[in-house]
């Protein structure tokens, strides 16, 4: 069994998916879509193109849906919410499905959908995906970071180090980047805020005052709950 650290999804192989995909985007994403799930959303439903989801989302009974997208940090006007998780508290998305588009984390969503199992993380429920990765064995995982437009991002591969750790020694190593990741989560685990903030999209997230979502997406395994897709981009809990 081989685990492999993707840092964005254009650095993933284009030719093949694995058996089991952990999409990673921790500000804010991945964090935001454990935490609607968590607090009782009946689903997430992760589109790339915000256009879609204005679509499809129009489709759902109004009352039971919440729009939210997010670019360059800020929440995208017509969409309920934007992609902070503190916004997203039982009142407000207990037992309504969540339409999202997000800078980076929905098309990471998006490379990976075809794998047999697709998955989200970020630190807030890392032990709950590496408990199913190793319940499960799936012969390769990727932990495929969401990135910035492209670009690489300490918050992701952090992460990727942060749930790497765990798996081995049961997976083998695929790739240089998981050693990497691991180092890199070694070096900050213990101040993984102080991360944040010095990262980019950390600075960005401080410009817009959103400095209690770093920290709320710096905190490690505080919800037992795991985002699985049950159709292409749409995900539901498991615990």
């Amino acid at each position: 069994m081989k685990l492999f650290v993707y840092h964005t999804p254009e650095l993933s192989p284009k030719e093949s998916c694995p058996d089991c995909a952990v999409v990673i985007d921790v500000l804010r994403a991945t964090t935001t879509i454990a935490t609607a799930l968590n607090a009782g959303a009946e689903a997430v439903q992760a589109f790339s193109d915000l256009e879609q989801l204005m679509q499809v989302s129009a489709e759902w009974p109004s009352q039971l849906r919440l729009k939210a997208g997010e670019r360059g940090g800020a929440k995208v006007a017509g969409c309920d919410l934007g992609n902070s998780p503190l916004d997203c508290v039982p009142d407000v998305v207990k037992d309504k499905r969540l339409f999202i588009s997000t800078t980076n984390g929905t098309r990471a969503l998006e490379r990976v959908r075809e794998s047999k199992i697709v998955m989200t993380a970020a630190l807030v429920n890392r032990r709950a995906a590496v408990k199913y990765i190793l319940k499960k064995e799936p012969g390769t995982v990727w932990l495929l970071g969401s990135g910035w437009e492209g670009g690489y991002s300490l918050e992701d591969t952090v992460c990727a180090g942060a749930i790497a750790q765990a798996l081995l020694p049961q997976y083998q190593v695929g790739n240089d980047e998981v050693i990497a990741a691991i180092a890199l989560y070694d070096q900050w685990k213990d101040n993984l805020l102080h991360l944040f903030e010095q990262s980019s999209h950390g600075q960005r997230l401080l410009g817009l005052n959103a400095k209690a979502d770093l920290a709320y997406c710096a905190q490690t395994d505080i919800l037992d709950i795991l985002p699985i897709q049950s159709d292409p981009g749409v995900l539901v809990p498991f615990r």
